[in-house]
């Protein structure tokens, strides 16, 4: 059933793939740490034999601490390189200023004359408070950079699939890039709660071949 499935958003950056195995690699470990506690927990009610004039182990103390430290730093080194990968820009090809409203989002492609625009929710789309009036084209496997602030109050501008979440803070401005490599409507939504009104700003990215996307452009 749909509702038993427990996964991230499929892939459609190669950002949120990095971020998809390294949920996976994460469960893998703590799926192992807890099989073993467990284990270990069952064998210690079953064990008949105790002994009381066990005051102290040096080396069995240095063991269980020693282990954590070697599963934490396996964990931390691919934590690293994503958080590094996440803050590079990697030479973008355009740049998008998106900003934040109480409750709705406006897009500025900065690289072109006179294209600005507004996106509200629409109550007559497919998905429910998903659908907006004007999405956000962007091309086809381009480096696009997102630049996010915010004319009100904190927003966040977050899109799942692409593996992309940064907040929208007035007066300043917050950046990261991406890229995607399908194409298709990715929905998401102000992932801070901004006021009253907080759950209708949805976010709706585009993404549509090189080609189309230049004749979008020729439309202003």
């Amino acid at each position: 059933m749909d509702w038993l499935k427990i996964s991230l958003y499929d892939n459609a950056s190669p950002l949120m793939e990095q971020l998809t195995l390294f949920h996976n690699y994460s469960m893998l470990i703590i799926i192992s740490i807890l099989s073993l506690v467990f284990f270990i927990m069952i064998k210690m009610l079953k064990n008949n034999f105790f002994s009381n004039k066990i005051l102290e182990n040096q080396l069995i103390e240095f063991i269980w601490t020693l282990i954590p430290t070697i599963i934490l730093t396996f964990i931390a080194l691919p934590s690293l390189h994503l958080l590094y990968i996440m803050d590079e820009l990697n030479n973008p090809l355009m740049t998008i200023k998106v900003i934040g409203h109480q409750w709705y989002w406006s897009y500025e492609y900065s690289d072109f004359k006179n294209i600005e625009f507004d996106s509200y929710m629409i109550n007559n789309g497919t998905f429910r408070l998903l659908e907006v009036d004007n999405s956000t084209p962007i091309p086809l496997n381009c480096q696009i950079r997102i630049i996010i602030s915010s004319y009100d109050v904190l927003h966040s501008w977050t899109i799942p699939s692409m593996g992309m979440k940064m907040d929208a803070t007035p007066g300043r401005l917050n950046q990261m890039s991406f890229l995607s490599y399908r194409t298709g409507k990715f929905f998401g939504q102000c992932s801070e709660i901004c006021g009253t009104n907080h759950s209708f700003m949805p976010i709706v990215l585009d993404v549509i071949p090189i080609n189309f996307f230049i004749s979008w452009i020729k439309m202003f």
